[in-house]
């Protein structure tokens, strides 16, 4: 296989799936002995970027002004100059500005055209760009089952479904229950400290991680003599005071404000994964894939989750007993409790890696230069 050249287009390198995606395939591709090249507007991942070894093209092709229109010729030229052979599109305005570049070059050196469909995007003509790849990643069933009940003019045969992935060694297998990392958790925390069991519910500060479904849960638990704790790690962030605020309060209106743990996006989050006695992913939206499912699972904890997108594929899979009818809380306390007590064995393989993340993508683009 010769060597490719693939620019990869997206808003901005902030923090998100999207952004780590981008990442992680920049390194796959440079390892492979390709050229790695990235479009956006740049950010904080910006160093993270070029330590893999891909090359920045600082374009603000995400900015949703009229002024954006300005960069498809000099997204054309780029495509040109650097003899690009794949152009990876992973958010729809950026898809928009590399599909008008692409339509104005000759067809004999134009580059490849890929789409990744990140999310269950609200369909219509806008999104509807991320399906125009000559192939189209679905980042799991859920995705591509989305993509062909909304788009059924979709070719079912253009569409490969690439799950996102996990690298095994940041998540470890922990022995189950791990004193040492509760103790370092309840040392950082002291509201976690004690005994009793631990919830874990990891998530940005937004009513779509369903941060109340879980303090109505802990709540549950409590009344009926469960004497757990709950931490919310990434709850607590800078412009999110106003949601913190309501959460509080809720905590408070349940009884349970000395029991729960508000807190900023913890960077050992397999610590708290190994502290924790059960893992919640309760998102009110489905979700695309649900990677908290694969992470705690590949550390050894229980996952209990509403049956709903991604979440309610993966534990579908891996592990039945956790999934919950969506917004059923008579059936959240029911199987919480139930998994307390009696664990269910963690899969003893966890098949969604990163390595084969990166395999299955670098063969996408193989396919088109076959």
């Amino acid at each position: 296989m010769r060597s490719l050249t693939v620019v990869q287009l997206l808003p901005a390198l902030g923090s998100g799936g999207v952004e780590r995606s981008t990442l992680e395939i920049s390194a796959a591709l440079v390892r492979a002995g390709h050229r790695a090249i990235v479009v956006s507007a740049g950010g904080r991942l910006l160093p993270a970027l070029r330590e893999t070894g891909a090359e920045h093209v600082t374009l603000a092709v995400g900015k949703k002004s009229l002024g954006v229109l300005r960069h498809i010729p000099r997204l054309r030229r780029l495509f040109a100059e650097r003899d690009v052979d794949i152009v990876h599109a992973r958010s729809r305005l950026p898809a928009w500005m590399g599909w008008r570049a692409l339509a104005g070059m000759p067809p004999a050196q134009r580059p490849h055209f890929v789409t990744t469909v990140h999310g269950l995007n609200s369909p219509g003509r806008y999104s509807a760009i991320m399906t125009r790849g000559e192939r189209v990643i679905c980042v799991s069933g859920t995705v591509r089952d989305y993509v062909l009940r909304h788009y059924p003019k979709t070719d079912p045969s253009l569409l490969r479904v690439v799950p996102r992935g996990i690298d095994p060694v940041q998540f470890p297998r922990r022995p189950h229950p791990d004193p040492e990392a509760r103790a370092t958790v309840a040392a950082q925390h002291p509201v976690l400290a004690g005994g009793g069991p631990l919830l874990l519910l990891p998530g940005r500060g937004t009513r779509l991680k369903g941060h109340t479904d879980g303090l109505r849960l802990l709540a549950g638990l409590r009344a009926q003599g469960t004497m757990a704790r709950l931490w919310l790690p990434g709850s607590r962030e800078p412009g999110r005071e106003a949601y913190l605020d309501e959460l509080e309060a809720e905590a408070r209106r349940l009884g349970i404000a000395d029991a729960v743990m508000f807190s900023a996006p913890t960077a050992q989050i397999a610590q708290a994964y190994a502290a924790s006695d059960l893992v919640l992913q309760l998102s009110r939206k489905p979700e695309a894939f649900g990677r908290t499912v694969v992470e705690a699972l590949a550390v050894g904890r229980p996952v209990l989750g509403w049956a709903h997108g991604g979440v309610g594929e993966l534990l579908g899979e891996l592990q039945p007993p956790g999934a919950v009818p969506p917004f059923d809380e008579e059936a959240l306390v029911r199987t919480a409790r139930a998994l307390l007590d009696a664990p269910p064995l963690p899969p003893s393989g966890i098949p969604y890696t990163l390595q084969a993340m990166e395999r299955a993508t670098l063969a996408v683009y193989e396919e088109l230069e076959r």
